[in-house]
């Protein structure tokens, strides 16, 4: 029996430096090439730009008391104040932490709270969230939240001047803890991932070897910056290849991005699949030259076959590739490469990063399963983080005594070492004793001319213990019913992963990061079916 291991194969080392380390030495490479360019603030900075502009609120967050290993947390959408504030704080020891846009009231005091944030730097406003009025309402309850920074404020000018003392480099370590980013749960309170200089700015660099950055690369980043595929896959992908960061609006809109890339000319594009989606069924997407495209990674949540294949095909981005990983990870832990055939590129998530393991092992014995069969993915190696802040016990849970992270996901090893996640532990649904990944469903039903996203979860059912429930967005244009959609089933697929129950829906309850949240989803389905949940028990 061939185990499901493999430890991934390196040509090149380490970085052993900080982020500001690794930034100065990109700026004395490539310190007149285009770093930043931020499309809807009307933003261009050169390399030599940017890191001045960094050191200026370095300078200055030193200089309103901020020391090293303090917190601050930042709160706002995509902008070139936020990549300033990234690399300032990685350059004055401070840790940032990540407060998703989408927050409100009671998230944000948590987020804040919990992480013990000294300063807050933050968008005013952001569509019809009021920030500001937000802050308010719960600083009361903050007693070490010191200073609150809206952007564009004389506060926010002042700290911009750099009246402060030079951070002292020296001071710092690669092992530091610099970044915590709170992971989303379907239970309980948010965990707030801790991560080094050590893990994500090898993650990144590492990520940007897998799509073949160097300078000349323009990156079209419309992910979210408060996520691991903005500020890490994204923004330190760039800076440890002197690639540009190329930024088409505040917040995903497919125009703007396809407008982004035509006329930046940008050779690489991210999105997770909902974006691509979007992209591709924009109404004008034949208007837009597409042709500097050479590749780019879809990541975030499981990657449909059908909208992988439309992206090579239609976006140009013949060296595309598939990214797998979780915040917990810094993110990536495998990633196809340009070279992998189309079919291990459209149906797998790569093989296994440079100086990472992963194994796939049976969540009830913890034993490593053969290759073939579905297990639990485990990673580790330097991408692991340092822990949740301040959460001993839950670290605990998530990380074994051998320092293996537990994804919770669930996947398939083949011979060459290639991974295909079948779906999440806790998604797998048992319909009368059989075992169905929603995945390999949702990838049946993406076949369908007029789907243009499908999900599927497990619904309570009397007599099976669970029923399947296929979720459907129709393309514009199209019509669709519930019983053409079961006549495509038939014959296709297997009878006991035909769902029960289809719902067509105009959009999916979504992260901000674009993850479809389908314990939303279930809880939705229970309760317009008059389900039981107690029928799985």
């Amino acid at each position: 029996m061939t185990r499901s291991y493999a430890s991934g194969v390196a040509t090149k080392p380490l970085i052993g430096e900080t982020i500001g380390e690794n930034l100065e030495r990109t700026v004395a490479r490539f310190g007149d090439r285009e770093a930043l360019v931020v499309r809807h603030q009307d933003v261009r900075l050169t390399y030599a730009e940017l890191n001045e502009r960094v050191d200026a609120l370095a300078r200055g967050l030193l200089g309103a008391g901020l020391r090293k290993g303090d917190r601050l947390g930042i709160w706002a959408p995509n902008c070139a104040e936020w990549v300033l504030t990234q690399y300032a704080t990685a350059k004055a020891g401070v840790i940032l932490v990540n407060v998703n846009p989408a927050y409100r009231t009671t998230e944000l005091e948590y987020a804040l709270r919990q992480s013990g944030c000294r300063a807050l730097v933050a968008a005013p406003a952001f569509k019809t969230s009021d920030y500001a009025a937000m802050i308010d309402e719960v600083r009361g309850g903050l007693p070490e939240l010191e200073r609150v920074v809206l952007l564009g404020s004389p506060e926010w000018e002042a700290l911009c001047a750099g009246d402060g003392p030079e951070p002292d480099a020296s001071s710092l370590d690669s092992d530091d803890p610099i970044n915590i980013q709170y992971t989303s749960g379907t239970t309980g309170f948010p965990k707030g991932a801790t991560l080094s200089h050590h893990n994500i700015l090898n993650n990144a660099f590492f990520v940007g070897e897998g799509c073949g950055y160097d300078e000349a690369d323009r990156v079209c980043i419309p992910v979210p910056f408060y996520h691991c595929f903005g500020m890490v896959m994204g923004n330190l992908g760039c800076t440890t290849h002197g690639a540009a960061m190329v930024i088409p609006e505040a917040a995903f809109e497919p125009g703007a991005v396809l407008a982004t890339v035509q006329d930046e000319r940008c050779t690489s594009l991210y999105g997770v699949p909902t974006m691509f989606i979007a992209e591709l069924d924009h109404p004008e997407f034949d208007s837009f030259d597409l042709s500097s495209l050479r590749t780019g990674i879809m990541a975030g949540s499981p990657c449909p076959i059908e909208v992988m294949k439309q992206v090579i095909e239609r976006m140009h981005m013949d060296e595309v590739t598939i990214c797998y990983g979780m915040t917990e990870t810094s993110p990536v832990s495998t990633q196809t490469a340009a070279g992998d055939s189309l079919e291990q590129r459209t149906k797998t998530v790569g093989r296994v990063h440079p100086h990472l393991e992963v194994k796939l092992v049976d969540p009830g014995t913890g034993a490593a399963v053969p290759r073939g069969e579905p297990g639990e993915l485990l990673t580790r190696g330097y991408s692991v983080m340092a822990g949740y802040w301040n959460d001993p016990e839950r670290t605990a849970e998530a990380v074994d005594a051998h320092g293996w992270m537990h994804t919770g996901d669930l996947a398939t090893m083949d011979e060459d070492g290639y991974l295909n996640i079948v779906g999440r532990s806790k998604d797998m649904v048992i319909r009368g004793g059989e075992n169905i990944y929603p995945r390999e469903v949702e990838e049946f039903l993406h076949t369908h001319p007029d789907v243009l996203e499908a999900a599927v979860i497990g619904v309570p059912d009397e007599r099976y213990g669970e029923e399947l429930m296929a979720w459907i967005r129709v393309r514009e244009g199209a019509a669709l019913s519930e019983d053409e959609v079961r006549a495509y089933c038939e014959g296709r697929i297997a009878h006991f992963k035909r769902p029960r129950y289809v719902r067509f829906a105009g959009e999916f309850p979504m992260t901000v990061t674009g993850k479809v949240q389908k314990y939303k989803m279930r809880e939705q389905a229970i309760e317009e079916l008059g389900l039981s949940v107690q029928a799985t028990a």
